[in-house]
């Protein structure tokens, strides 16, 4: 068994030695809000979930929200990204308690798109990416190059 678990343990050794395989940091918690969590919110959580070091969810604040907004959720995020002004209000008037010190970044991006329309997901690119340590392309087209 010893010899199992030691050879388990090498590449990791091996890893912080050489330096060989990428370090994962910590994941930081990253939450999208829009009102139905149909198509802003949702492309929000498809197109950076695909970046390293960051776990991505995305919630709706109206009641009949594909997946509503919960307590749970505010306080797992470390920083919550909502579409527009009017969500930032209505999330600190239900869930002010829950958010403690969690950042709150408003996008500003009306209820104008479709689902993983090529125009938002550009948008929500250049928006998020000033909150987040990220790269510019995405792991795909990072990929492409």
């Amino acid at each position: 068994m010893r010899t199992f678990l030691a050879a388990l343990d090498y590449p990791m050794h091996w890893n912080l030695v050489c330096g060989a395989y990428p370090t994962y940091p910590e994941m930081k918690h990253v939450l999208f809000i829009c009102s139905q969590n149909r198509l802003r919110s949702p492309t929000a959580e498809v197109v950076f979930s695909g970046y390293p070091g960051l776990e991505c969810a995305s919630a709706g604040l109206n009641h009949d929200a594909e997946n509503p907004v919960t307590p749970e959720l505010v306080e797992w995020a470390e920083i919550i990204f909502v579409m527009e002004k009017a969500h930032r209000n209505k999330l600190s008037a239900r869930f002010g308690k829950h958010l403690r010190n969690t950042r709150v970044v408003c996008l500003d991006i009306p209820d104008d798109y479709d689902f993983m329309d090529p125009a938002l997901v550009r948008l929500l690119q250049s928006r998020v990416s000033r909150f987040l340590p990220i790269p510019l392309a995405s792991p795909s087209q990072a990929e492409a190059d």
